[in-house]
């Protein structure tokens, strides 16, 4: 009994936290699907010119694909074709989820941003973008980083 109590509370705590309106501020419903190159990467052809698109929660990368049932996959696909500012060879991590929103494409209508760490050789600081698995936008390379040339 105890358990299931302390679910329901938890369960209004979380649900409780969730804006009714959406704080992000570039998703584009007619934005095209992307392309998925040989190398299983998206084909990005776009380079963003906006110093907060990624950097900042409220214009994170929209990178619905189809579903949300793949969003390791989709968030590989999309971070596989970046690269550093001179070309270099990028690793990331995945540092945590946050930041909850409401959204249509979540059974529980409710999704949350995907934060990752990019470093490479000879980076002094790393750095952090936000992901979104949820909505859709123009796939477009982060400012300050460039194609990873295969």
């Amino acid at each position: 009994m105890k358990k299931i109590v302390s679910f329901i509370a938890l369960l209004l705590l979380s649900t409780s936290c969730v804006s009714t309106q959406s704080t992000i501020k570039n998703v584009n419903n007619n934005a095209p699907t992307p392309l998925i190159t040989n190398y299983n990467t998206f084909a990005i052809t776009e380079f963003s010119k906006d110093k907060k698109y990624g950097y900042d929660k409220d214009y994170p990368i929209n990178i619905f694909y189809g579903d949300t049932r793949n969003e390791f996959l989709n968030q590989q696909r999309f971070l596989n074709a970046l690269a550093g500012p001179k070309g270099e060879k990028i690793t990331y991590t995945k540092l945590e989820s946050c930041c909850p929103f409401p959204t249509k494409r979540s059974e529980m209508g409710v999704g949350l941003l995907d934060i990752y760490e990019l470093k490479w050789e000879g980076q002094r600081n790393p750095v952090i973008l936000y992901l979104n698995i949820y909505e859709k936008g123009v796939l477009m390379v982060p400012f300050g980083l460039t194609l990873k040339i295969n």
